[in-house]
Parts: structure tokens; sequence; C-alpha cells
């Protein structure tokens, strides 16, 4: 066997590895143009390969799972957030009076996975009113800007938000390690929010 015969089964196997991430970046791009024909998909496709071949980024482990229950939950979901903050935007831009208060928000992500924090920032950053503006790789933040944050319990409105949202991330393609600890943090969440109401009625 010659050495080109050799190379050309690992060049096929290391594209076989990283087409979710060309699949991701081709709907990244498609997404970013808001229009799908033959030459935006061809462009896109060359592109992802462009990327991936010169780029350097940091290696992606997959989790080779999907939840295909969850992973229908979470499109939907991000439909019904799309649709209602477009509507919330359009509502108060026609509000002549409202004056928006935004604000820079840190959330602690609940995973160190770099596909989940990509894919949790693309999410948030595709419902109009939050864009994330930097991400803390290795303390796991993101930092977002927040439209109509005036309160501080709408700035732990929006934290939730993006923690809901990596949650239905991890429970469609995280590994079975990171659903556990995702579960695990909910169920935290609820026990200290039960804590609180007692509380707040003594």
């Amino acid at each position: 066997m010659s050495r080109a015969e050799g190379h050309e089964p690992l060049i096929w196997k290391s594209l076989w590895r990283q087409a979710p991430l060309l699949i991701a970046l081709v709907a990244l791009w498609l997404l970013l143009w808001d229009h799908i024909d033959v030459l935006t998909v061809v462009t896109g496709v060359v592109l992802a390969i462009l990327v991936t071949r010169t780029l350097y980024l940091p290696p992606v482990l997959l989790s080779g799972r999907f939840n295909p229950w969850r992973g229908l939950l979470l499109g939907l979901r991000m439909i019904f957030d799309v649709v209602r903050a477009s509507l919330q935007v359009a509502f108060f831009s026609l509000m002549p009076w409202w004056k928006p208060m935004n604000a820079i928000i840190a959330v602690q992500l609940l995973t160190r996975s770099d596909l989940v924090t990509t894919l949790t920032a693309e999410a948030i950053s595709v419902v109009p009113g939050t864009v994330v503006v930097d991400i803390d790789r290795e303390r796991g933040l993101l930092y977002l800007h927040a439209l109509g944050t005036r309160t501080h319990a709408d700035v732990e409105h929006t934290r939730r938000q993006v923690l809901g949202t990596e949650e239905r991330i991890v429970l469609a393609i995280g590994t079975h390690e990171q659903a556990e600890s995702i579960r695990q943090a909910r169920r935290q969440r609820r026990a200290a929010a039960r804590d609180i109401r007692p509380k707040e009625h003594a």
C-alpha cells in the first residue's frame, strides 16, 4: 500500500468525525443569511470546510448521544422563544414612552463542554433582545447583553432562561454524566426555591 493510499482513509475519517461540526457551521451560515438557496448552501459548505481545515479550533468532544424527544422539545422551545421575544421587542418599539434599560449579565454555566457552551451562546443570540458579547471558556461564563432588565428579578429571570437553554441542549445531545449533573443542579434549584418561599411569607 502506498503512502498516499494510507493517508486517504485518515482524511475521510477526520472529515466524518467533523461532520456534526460542519453541519452546525453550515446551519449557522444559513441562519445568518436568513435565506436558503443552492448558492447559500454551497458557500456555507465551502466556508465550513475552510474554517475546519485552516483555522485552529479546540477539539470538539461529541457525546455520540442524541435524544430525539429532547431534541424536539429543544427545537419547539427555540421557536417559541424567538416568536415571543420578537413580539415583545416589536411591542416595546411601538411604545414611545418606553425607556429601555439594558444590562450586561454574567451567567455561570453548569458544564464545561465547548460544544454545549457554543450551542448555548448561539441559541441565546438567536433570540431577539439578548446577544452574547463574550465567553470566558476557562471558567464557563457567558456575558450577554439583555434588553429590558429593569430590576434584579429581570436579571435573575434572564439567567434562568440561559440555564434552561443549556439544560435542554445537554439533555438532547450531552453525555449521560452531563445530563445527570444538569438534573442534580435542577433539583437543587427547585429545593432552594421551595426554601425561599416560606421565608418570604413568614
